[in-house]
């Protein structure tokens, strides 16, 4: 049967030199990327200071769009630069200095914000990490126990970036606003493969970027704030932009903005602005439904195949619970995966570790497929890492992935 999303490909100009499978890591460039950054350098080069008058009101308007595709209400969202600093932004706001001071999440949360919410512990919070059991996912009633009257926050990811597992996040939600506590949910690799309804939640903040599955590059990084929780916090990480009026240039303390704009601080990053659009706007026309059923039925088909070949598959078994990855290991993974890039299949090597709690974290070569990918293209990989298996590679290199 013909798959009516391969007509896109031609958009991705990479996909025409390589079998691109790393779309967790880095997804592919849009075509529309090139004339996007043209205008923002011909906007700077003819208007010069007077660009500002495009510029500004993007910040806005490219949170608007990132806000069609978690159904967020015009004017939540704001565009920033990366996940870590809008995490310390949030946990500026916070206070941690009475009997309720508890931090909860999980031990396989991204390293990035883990050391954001960690470092809280210098003014009064105490970090509570829920433990794993098999290193690729974490008991939901666990995680829900370890909330309680004396959390403030709990910053969890919806999607698990080591083994693709999908976190019950309305239940974590719920059992926060039950005890008082506010939720952070961190949708990097979720938001452009699977869907995020921000209303539907009922989530206090959301913070994801762009690199990944919506492919719309590096420096947009998005919050959404509720606007029912956005005026009860007001963050000492903060800059002339989070004012209410930022060019009145007052001195004194800040008068905040009353809406999500209160936790944006110093200057945009405009041309990441004027790069994530196009990228925002395919994955809002290809239509967040048609992506996930896609995706879980690539991911099915490449997990079957992984197992055939007696691969050891620590991503989940059930497509329900599992996001748009599917991560295969065995002896000398991570040199086939070297290999494979120079071969041009573009995936990444995820090394097994162990976490802070002494749980074994496990890896392999993360696969992952996007909408733009071909069922051929899943098979070749595979055939390759059983040639490559039978053959030995030549290199023990590994690429970068994240």
């Amino acid at each position: 049967m013909a798959d009516p999303l391969l007509k896109w490909r031609e958009e991705f100009p990479i996909l025409a030199k390589k079998t691109y499978l790393i779309n967790n890591s880095l997804g592919a460039m849009p075509r529309g990327v090139y004339g996007a950054l043209k205008e923002y350098a011909d906007t700077w080069a003819e208007d010069g200071v007077e660009a500002w008058h495009h510029w500004l009101p993007l910040v806005t308007a490219t949170g608007d769009l990132v806000g069609t595709i978690i159904n967020a209400p015009k004017g939540t969202v704001m565009m920033h630069q990366n996940v870590s600093t809008l995490s310390a932004i949030l946990a500026s706001a916070l206070d941690f200095s009475g009997a309720r001071n508890k931090i909860v999440y999980d031990e396989l949360n991204f390293p990035s914000v883990h050391y954001v919410w960690k470092e809280q512990e210098r003014r009064g919070a105490k970090v509570e990490l829920v433990k794993s059991d098999d290193g690729l996912t974490v008991p939901t009633e666990r995680l829900l126990a370890a909330i309680d009257e004396k959390t403030v926050v709990v910053p969890i990811s919806l999607v698990q970036f080591r083994s693709a597992a999908i976190q019950d996040a309305k239940a974590v939600i719920e059992k926060a606003h039950k005890v008082g506590a506010i939720v952070v949910l961190d949708t990097y690799q979720a938001v452009g493969t699977i869907p995020v309804d921000v209303q539907a939640l009922d989530v206090d903040f959301l913070v994801g970027g762009s690199v990944k599955w919506l492919c719309a590059g590096a420096g947009a990084a998005y919050l959404y704030a509720n606007p029912e929780r956005t005026r009860a916090l007001e963050p000492s990480a903060t800059g002339w932009f989070s004012h209410a009026a930022p060019f009145a240039f007052e001195m004194g303390r800040i008068r905040y903005a009353p809406d999500v704009h209160r936790f944006m601080g110093g200057s945009p990053s405009v041309p990441a602005l004027y790069a994530a659009r196009t990228g925002y706007e395919i994955i809002a026309k290809v239509g967040i439904p048609a992506i996930r059923e896609k995706s879980k039925r690539q991911t099915k088909r490449i997990l079957e195949k992984a197992l055939e070949m007696g691969l050891e598959v620590n991503s989940p078994r059930d497509g329900e619970i599992r996001g748009g990855t599917v991560v295969a290991d065995f002896p000398g993974g991570e040199a086939v995966c070297a290999e494979l890039v120079k071969r041009k299949f573009v995936v990444d090597y995820r090394k097994p570790s162990t976490s802070v709690l002494g749980t074994p974290l496990k890896g392999g070569i993360r696969i992952s497929p996007h909408f733009y990918n071909s069922d051929e293209e899943c098979d070749a990989v595979l055939a390759e890492i059983a040639e490559l298996r039978k053959k030995g590679p030549s290199t023990t290199s590994s690429p970068l992935g994240f």
